[in-house]
């Protein structure tokens, strides 16, 4: 699934690592949507990055 996750978090100068510790979403999950590697990533994942990233999930998904 595209994404504007690896953009936002060069912006913000933030790691994988730091998302996972905050968020206790597993890296793993993170990794992959990072990649873009997964389809469909539930909507409370979803959430909890752009809560923690302090942007919009239209903005993380890129729509």
């Amino acid at each position: 699934m595209k994404n504007n996750f690896r953009v936002i978090l060069a912006e913000q100068r933030k790691t994988v690592a730091e998302v996972h510790k905050i968020t206790g979403i597993s890296k793993f999950t993170l990794t992959n949507i990072y990649y873009e590697r997964t389809k469909n990533p539930g909507l409370s994942t979803i959430k909890k990055i752009a809560d923690y990233l302090g942007v919009t999930i239209t903005e993380l998904l890129g729509y």
